[in-house]
């Protein structure tokens, strides 16, 4: 009689030819992407001109956190990233916020069976229309909307209605323009936002929602009860792809104010970047701050992201997991005690 093993029937891999298929992405990845990171980090350790090669260990780090290194404006270095790095907290916290609550209500207003809303395919287009529209694109027509003269349309529109007496500094203005950039971002961004949260409702069983209806649940317990718990994992994923735009966002602070005329009070960690990188001439750029700086967003991104995907684990996955384990151990101890082997 043929064993197990001889029955067994030899199977044929095709995994090569998948590696084989998906291996010129990964050299264009690697090319493009894992390179430039890698030698970000390397310069993030060197001087600041192209010129110096030379390895200055973590003085990078320490001026622009701390304000520490041998540069005379090792200081003003520390105080322009720190600010640099609090405006791109504001910015993200004051578009993703209301930007989460409005797709939310959208979204569980168009996935509401109870609503009969006429057109609702109409609203989703246009809603994710913005979406569409390059950031450099909006800066110009806001820019154009919202100038600070008397010449631009909003300005001209609120002194001929007598509703200002003087035109409004919507861009130059430092609170003004944070609050514009929050605007644009949130218009921008909530049509995909709801999008993907209506795709997270609509996969929802309905059988839930009719269980509660027969339960005699309200919208607003339904939605906070069944809901809002089972779209967790969306809210993750839109959360930590909203953090990692944030904390990259660079466009539209920067094409805001029209480039030369920027102003430090709307500069963000990657404007600083990118100002420390083209600044003036080769002789003049700070290589090794700009390379410090990336790595420093990189790692509060990966610290943030990290963190957010921890408070958002399944626990009771987790603690069934952690059971069938310490039962497995049990067993295995038995069967040892008792002189069998697995």
């Amino acid at each position: 009689m043929a064993s197990a093993a001889q029955r067994r029937i030899k199977s044929i891999s095709y995994a090569k030819y998948g590696y084989m298929f998906i291996a010129p992405f990964f050299l264009v990845y690697c090319f493009f992407q894992i390179w430039p990171l890698i030698y970000t980090f390397i310069l993030s350790f060197k001087g600041n001109q192209a010129n110096n090669a030379a390895f200055v260990g973590m003085e990078n780090y320490s001026t622009i956190l701390f304000g520490k290194g041998s540069s005379a404006g090792a200081a003003a270095t520390h105080a322009e990233f720190a600010k640099a790095l609090g405006n791109t907290f504001i910015l993200w916290f004051g578009n993703f916020i209301p930007q989460i609550l409005l797709s939310l209500l959208l979204a569980v207003w168009f996935t509401d069976a109870k609503v009969k809303l006429p057109g609702k395919g109409f609203f989703k287009i246009v809603m994710y229309m913005p979406n569409i529209i390059t950031a450099a694109s909006v800066a110009a027509l806001y820019v154009n909307l919202f100038g600070d003269s008397k010449n631009y349309f909003i300005n001209a529109t609120l002194l001929n209605m007598h509703l200002v007496s003087e035109p409004i500094k919507f861009v130059t203005d430092p609170v003004n323009s944070k609050i514009m950039v929050m605007f644009i971002q949130t218009w921008l961004w909530f049509g995909n936002t709801m999008i993907m949260l209506m795709s997270g409702i609509m996969g929802i069983s309905p059988s839930l929602f009719e269980a509660a209806d027969i339960d005699g649940a309200n919208s607003t317990q339904q939605f906070f009860k069944i809901t809002l718990p089972l779209l967790q994992p969306i809210m993750v994923y839109t959360l930590v792809t909203s953090m990692i735009g944030g904390l990259q966002m660079f466009d539209l602070p920067y094409l805001f104010h029209n480039g030369a005329n920027f102003s430090k009070e709307l500069e963000t960690v990657a404007v600083y970047i990118y100002y420390n990188f083209n600044k003036g001439t080769v002789e003049q750029a700070s290589y090794g701050y700009a390379g410090a700086a990336s790595i420093i967003i990189f790692a509060i991104t990966a610290v943030l992201g990290s963190i957010t995907f921890y408070m958002n684990r399944d626990k009771d996955a987790i603690a069934k997991k952690k059971q069938r384990k310490k039962a497995e151990k049990q067993m295995k101890a038995k069967m040892k005690q008792g002189g069998l082997t697995i």
